[in-house]
């Protein structure tokens, strides 16, 4: 059985870091990062992205407080999923994302990365690996 692929999502103020799972829900890898222009641009790139590799599920961070709570961030984050969920039929499921962005920087520093390397798309991928570890470990 053939399994589609899913897509990981950090969506920020000035770039949104993608990545991709393989056909087989395994391993999540970066894919690209979209610079943000307009709400309408940035929605068509990810449409084009899941189309193009036949996407089953879209899973976007949600960057909530360190205490949990639902800050100005995270309600742009929440605005912009929502209006995600109107332009396609795939689903599209937030988690938090707390300190992923620390995990990438880290992991890139780790990996001997320049400081300027954008981690956008490694924090998707981490967003989006932990979305598949814990879909493996149900089944």
């Amino acid at each position: 059985m053939v399994k589609t692929r899913s897509l990981g999502l950090d969506i920020g103020d000035r770039r949104i870091g993608v990545a991709m799972s393989d056909p087989q829900g395994i391993l999540a890898s970066p894919l690209t990062i979209i610079d943000r222009t307009d709400e309408p641009s940035d929605i068509n790139a990810i449409l084009t992205i899941i189309e193009q590799h036949e996407v089953g599920v879209v899973i976007a961070g949600l960057p909530l407080s360190l205490d949990g709570s639902v800050g100005p961030q995270a309600q742009k984050v929440s605005g912009f999923i929502r209006e995600l969920s109107k332009h396609t039929r795939v689903p599209v499921e937030s988690r938090d994302e707390r300190l992923t962005t620390v995990s990438a920087q880290r992991l890139m520093r780790t990996l001997g990365k320049p400081r300027k390397t954008r981690d956008d798309a490694v924090a998707a991928a981490l967003i989006l690996q932990e979305y598949l570890d814990e879909r493996i470990a149900r089944h």
